[in-house]
Protein backbone atom coordinates (compact mmCIF):
# COMPACT_ATOMS: atom_id res chain seq x y z
CA UNK A 1 0.00 0.00 0.00
CA UNK A 2 0.85 3.55 -0.70
CA UNK A 3 2.55 5.40 2.33
CA UNK A 4 -0.23 8.54 1.29
CA UNK A 5 -2.66 5.59 1.23
CA UNK A 6 -2.02 4.22 4.75
CA UNK A 7 -2.42 7.85 6.23
CA UNK A 8 -5.19 9.00 4.61
CA UNK A 9 -7.07 6.23 5.90
CA UNK A 10 -5.65 6.06 9.14
CA UNK A 11 -3.35 3.10 9.22
CA UNK A 12 -6.61 0.80 7.14
CA UNK A 13 -8.36 1.73 9.71
CA UNK A 14 -10.50 3.83 7.11
CA UNK A 15 -10.85 0.34 5.12
CA UNK A 16 -13.45 -0.88 7.96
CA UNK A 17 -16.41 -2.37 6.59
CA UNK A 18 -18.52 -0.98 9.21
CA UNK A 19 -18.43 2.88 10.37
CA UNK A 20 -14.73 3.55 9.52
CA UNK A 21 -14.72 6.96 11.02
CA UNK A 22 -15.66 5.87 14.28
CA UNK A 23 -12.83 3.21 13.85
CA UNK A 24 -10.64 6.04 12.84
CA UNK A 25 -11.48 7.99 15.54
CA UNK A 26 -11.15 5.31 18.32
CA UNK A 27 -7.80 4.95 16.40
CA UNK A 28 -7.22 8.95 17.06
CA UNK A 29 -8.17 8.52 20.38
CA UNK A 30 -5.99 5.34 21.10
CA UNK A 31 -2.74 6.53 20.02
CA UNK A 32 -2.73 10.19 21.36
CA UNK A 33 -3.69 8.56 24.81
CA UNK A 34 -0.41 6.43 24.46
CA UNK A 35 1.30 9.13 23.49
CA UNK A 36 0.31 11.28 26.40
CA UNK A 37 0.52 8.00 28.96
CA UNK A 38 4.06 7.84 27.60
CA UNK A 39 4.78 11.77 28.51
CA UNK A 40 3.24 11.29 31.46
CA UNK A 41 4.82 8.21 32.96
CA UNK A 42 8.43 10.35 31.81
CA UNK A 43 6.55 13.36 34.13
CA UNK A 44 6.96 15.57 31.27
CA UNK A 45 6.10 19.25 32.60
CA UNK A 46 2.27 19.95 31.61
CA UNK A 47 2.77 22.50 29.06
CA UNK A 48 5.76 20.99 27.41
CA UNK A 49 2.69 17.90 26.91
CA UNK A 50 0.50 20.93 24.92
CA UNK A 51 3.17 22.30 23.04
CA UNK A 52 4.02 18.31 21.97
CA UNK A 53 0.17 17.62 21.07
CA UNK A 54 0.36 20.95 19.28
CA UNK A 55 3.51 20.12 16.99
CA UNK A 56 2.17 16.85 16.38
CA UNK A 57 -1.35 17.79 15.73
CA UNK A 58 -0.29 20.25 12.78
CA UNK A 59 2.34 17.65 11.35
CA UNK A 60 -0.38 15.46 10.91
CA UNK A 61 -3.10 18.00 9.86
CA UNK A 62 -0.34 19.06 6.72
CA UNK A 63 0.61 15.77 5.87
CA UNK A 64 -3.12 14.41 6.15
CA UNK A 65 -4.24 17.38 4.00
CA UNK A 66 -1.21 15.85 1.66
CA UNK A 67 -2.11 12.21 1.88
CA UNK A 68 -5.99 13.31 0.84
CA UNK A 69 -4.82 15.16 -1.91
CA UNK A 70 -2.82 12.31 -3.17
CA UNK A 71 -5.45 9.65 -2.65
CA UNK A 72 -8.34 12.47 -4.46
CA UNK A 73 -6.16 11.26 -7.54
CA UNK A 74 -7.27 7.84 -7.46
CA UNK A 75 -10.43 7.83 -4.67
CA UNK A 76 -13.55 9.87 -5.37
CA UNK A 77 -13.50 13.33 -3.21
CA UNK A 78 -13.87 12.50 0.72
CA UNK A 79 -14.50 8.45 0.32
CA UNK A 80 -15.49 7.21 3.59
CA UNK A 81 -11.84 5.52 3.56
CA UNK A 82 -10.30 8.80 4.47
CA UNK A 83 -10.20 8.60 7.79
CA UNK A 84 -7.11 10.93 8.94
CA UNK A 85 -9.38 13.53 9.13
CA UNK A 86 -11.31 12.20 11.82
CA UNK A 87 -8.17 11.45 13.70
CA UNK A 88 -6.87 15.05 13.61
CA UNK A 89 -10.71 15.88 14.37
CA UNK A 90 -10.41 13.90 17.90
CA UNK A 91 -7.01 15.02 18.67
CA UNK A 92 -8.62 18.36 18.84
CA UNK A 93 -11.38 17.53 20.71
CA UNK A 94 -9.44 16.77 23.81
CA UNK A 95 -6.46 18.90 23.46
CA UNK A 96 -5.54 20.74 26.74
CA UNK A 97 -7.65 18.77 28.82
CA UNK A 98 -6.63 17.24 31.91
CA UNK A 99 -5.30 12.98 31.20
CA UNK A 100 -7.99 10.94 32.49
CA UNK A 101 -8.98 8.41 30.50
CA UNK A 102 -12.88 9.47 30.85
CA UNK A 103 -12.30 12.68 29.32
CA UNK A 104 -10.49 10.71 26.35
CA UNK A 105 -13.57 8.68 26.06
CA UNK A 106 -15.98 11.81 26.20
CA UNK A 107 -13.99 13.43 24.06
CA UNK A 108 -13.92 10.51 21.98
CA UNK A 109 -18.09 10.61 21.66
CA UNK A 110 -18.49 14.36 21.79
CA UNK A 111 -15.95 14.75 18.49
CA UNK A 112 -18.40 11.94 16.94
CA UNK A 113 -21.78 13.84 17.54
CA UNK A 114 -20.73 16.66 16.02
CA UNK A 115 -18.78 15.11 12.93
CA UNK A 116 -21.79 13.11 12.17
CA UNK A 117 -24.68 15.73 12.70
CA UNK A 118 -22.48 18.58 11.28
CA UNK A 119 -24.32 21.47 13.11
CA UNK A 120 -22.95 24.98 13.18
CA UNK A 121 -20.98 25.62 9.70
CA UNK A 122 -19.98 21.79 9.49
CA UNK A 123 -21.88 21.10 6.84
CA UNK A 124 -21.16 24.15 4.55
CA UNK A 125 -17.28 23.12 5.31
CA UNK A 126 -18.35 19.14 4.41
CA UNK A 127 -19.71 20.43 1.02
CA UNK A 128 -16.76 22.54 -0.60
CA UNK A 129 -14.84 20.38 -2.57
CA UNK A 130 -11.50 20.97 -1.85
CA UNK A 131 -8.74 18.85 0.08
CA UNK A 132 -8.80 21.23 2.95
CA UNK A 133 -12.35 20.84 3.41
CA UNK A 134 -11.97 17.26 3.87
CA UNK A 135 -9.80 17.90 7.18
CA UNK A 136 -11.48 21.41 7.90
CA UNK A 137 -14.80 20.27 8.82
CA UNK A 138 -14.03 17.63 11.06
CA UNK A 139 -11.58 20.05 12.78
CA UNK A 140 -14.22 22.03 13.41
CA UNK A 141 -16.09 19.45 14.83
CA UNK A 142 -13.00 18.67 16.96
CA UNK A 143 -13.38 22.38 18.04
CA UNK A 144 -16.98 22.02 18.95
CA UNK A 145 -16.63 18.70 21.27
CA UNK A 146 -13.48 20.53 22.99
CA UNK A 147 -15.67 23.23 23.97
CA UNK A 148 -18.22 21.27 25.12
CA UNK A 149 -15.57 19.14 27.30
CA UNK A 150 -13.94 22.00 28.63
CA UNK A 151 -17.30 22.58 29.76
CA UNK A 152 -17.41 19.70 31.16
CA UNK A 153 -13.98 19.47 32.53
CA UNK A 154 -14.22 23.07 34.39
CA UNK A 155 -17.46 22.64 36.32
CA UNK A 156 -16.65 19.14 37.39
CA UNK A 157 -19.68 17.43 35.78
CA UNK A 158 -17.39 13.72 36.27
Amino acid sequence: MKTYKLIASGLGTGYSPVAPGTAGSILGILILYLFNYGLNYYNIHEITVVVLNLVVLVLVLLIGVYSIKRVHEVWEHDAGKIVIDEIVGVWIAVLIVPFHWQYYLIGLILFRFFDILKPFYIRKLDRLKSDWSVMLDDVLAGVYANIVLQIIVYFYVL
